[in-house]
């Protein structure tokens, strides 16, 4: 045996402490950011936030509360009218529509007389109507009741639970609120088991939907990146300005600072190492913001589709093809996605929403989005007929007429994901439905 030394030449990658804080802040959410910020500028004499800007300049060292430093949180009136700019109203509809949210009280009912508001207009009552009802598709549900029984009725039909027993039961709440049981199975027309499951679901409701806002917990989801129609055609992508956290380095006070300490070797140390940090934060948030508004962009260019069409046009999207076509890491896409959410006229959806599973073509054509097959799952049961209730074995079978190959077991998975009873329980609801709508034509 005999020993020797050789020498081995090898790369390995060492992360510094700054890069390693940079990828960090790719994950943080809004919040996070701005408390991530607020303690850099605790540390750091030479940043401050800009002048007149919506984060408060700093005057030395400061014990002020992270809330001055975030957004407000969203009222409930705030939430309804950007509702409202995205609803398809007609000019005279959204005029209506603004001066019924004008009549929102705290915990979301509509405190207004729709006769009395059409006098006031000089507009026809069934008109006012139409747009009340339209206003009560919005969020949250139950929102622009005129009851209580309204509200409860709001969320049911929503929720597709508005059967004629469900309406006997809102009708007699006053008998509800007394605990009459029996009276209330004789009324509805439903046995001891059903009243059961369905006091249950009416203890689900909420009763007072605006009270999450009245609250004023910042409660609502803040949007990172904001998705509007553009006027030549295509999208806008862009952050919400008033989220972002802007510092800068103010350089009076390191010209001051410099003079002073110029003699001081380790002072001076501290000051460099002050400003390099500086411009480091610098230079990370604007790198950050450029990758959330660059995989933003390549996820609406790839999902275009659900934005003019819905979900049902959601395309199949995984982490490395976005990360391919825009030449960054993929580790860096998944990042970039965490917490964070993006603001569409379609509604308000985490970025990793628009990243679904391919499921197979059974024509060999394009693969079809997981997301999408579900929702096609879901309107299938929401067509089905009294007499015509599908098993999961049927419902793969009609998938595969529009091409999409999917085993009955997975679709057992998706339809029990979406909260959808079997077609065994699916099958004995619309029999109560059908006996309740013949109990209340024969009374």
């Amino acid at each position: 045996m005999k020993s020797s030394f050789s020498l081995l030449q090898k790369q390995s990658l060492a992360l510094s402490p700054q890069l390693i804080e940079s990828i960090r802040m790719l994950q943080m959410n809004i919040p996070e950011l701005h408390q991530f910020v607020e303690q850099e500028l605790e540390k750091n004499p030479l940043l401050e936030y800009p002048k007149g800007s919506r984060d408060r300049p700093r005057q030395g060292k400061s014990s002020t509360a992270f809330e001055e430093f975030v957004a407000l949180p969203e009222t409930l009136h705030d939430h309804v009218a950007s509702q409202i700019s995205f609803t398809a109203f007609t000019p005279h509809e959204r005029l209506f529509a603004k001066v019924l949210a004008g009549h929102l009280d705290d915990t979301g009912y509509l405190r207004a007389s729709a006769s009395e508001l059409a006098g006031n207009l000089n507009i026809p009552l069934a008109d006012v109507e139409r747009v009340i009802g339209i206003l009560q598709h919005l969020d949250p549900p139950g929102i622009f009741a005129r009851s209580l029984g309204e509200c409860l009725e709001i969320q049911l039909r929503q929720r597709d639970r508005f059967d004629p027993a469900m309406a006997a039961l809102i009708a007699n709440l006053d008998v509800l609120a007394r605990r009459d049981f029996q009276t209330l199975k004789l009324r509805c027309g439903v046995d001891e088991e059903d009243l059961l499951d369905m006091l249950q679901e009416i203890r689900a409701l909420d009763p007072k939907p605006g009270n999450a806002f009245h609250s004023g917990a910042p409660e609502g989801i803040i949007p990172d990146v904001w998705v509007t129609p553009s006027p030549g055609g295509g999208w806008q992508i862009e952050l919400d300005p008033n989220t972002q956290p802007k510092v800068l380095i103010n350089q009076t006070y390191v010209a001051e600072v410099s003079c002073q300490v110029a003699k001081k070797s380790k002072d001076m140390a501290f000051l460099n190492e002050c400003l390099q940090n500086a411009n480091w934060l610098i230079r990370s948030l604007d790198q950050r913001a450029n990758t959330i508004v660059k995989v933003s962009t390549e996820i609406v260019r790839q999902q275009h589709a659900f934005l003019e069409y819905g979900v049902a046009h959601l395309r199949p999207l995984n982490l490395k093809a976005v990360a391919d076509a825009i030449n960054i890491h993929e580790s860096t896409v998944s990042r970039v996605t965490s917490n964070k959410y993006m603001h569409t006229p379609r509604g308000v959806f985490e970025l990793k929403y628009f990243f679904t599973v391919a499921i197979a073509s059974s024509e060999g054509g394009d693969a079809h989005s997981a997301e999408a097959v579900r929702h096609r799952i879901k309107a299938m049961v929401a067509e089905e007929s009294f007499d015509n209730v599908l098993s999961d074995d049927e419902i793969a079978d009609r998938l595969k007429e529009y091409g999409i190959d999917l085993a009955r077991r997975t679709v057992t998975k998706y339809r029990e994901a979406m909260n959808i009873p079997s077609s065994v329980q699916r099958r004995r609801e619309k029999r109560l439905w059908r006996n309740g709508n013949q109990g209340l034509k024969a009374s």
